[in-house]
């Protein structure tokens, strides 16, 4: 019987140091999903994002696949030519949901 990734990743979520990773790689990554969704939504390419943001394109590309870790102040940067705002907040703990 096959199983669904998220099905995978909830199995798996049951051992506490595999818990541990995923929650600490989980910031990371809804920060490369929000910026791919708000790319894809805007029908914005990122030969085109790197127009407007001067960021060159493969280091769009390689943010957006994980292989880089953005500066605040590049995600500004970001924000700023999409006129957008970044927001970033500190969340207990107690209040993540795996």
């Amino acid at each position: 019987m096959k199983h669904t990734f998220r099905e995978d990743i909830e199995k798996r979520l049951d051992n506490e140091g595999f818990k541990n990773e995923y929650i600490a790689l989980e910031s990371e990554y809804k920060v490369i999903q929000s910026l791919i969704e708000l790319r894809n939504s805007l029908n914005m390419t990122q030969k085109e994002l790197s127009k407007l943001t001067g960021i060159d394109q493969a280091d769009i590309s390689r943010i957006e696949r994980g292989l880089s870790n953005p500066t605040i102040k590049l995600l500004q940067k970001i924000a700023d030519s999409l006129n957008m705002t970044l927001e970033l907040r500190f969340v207990p703990k107690s209040e993540i949901h795996v």
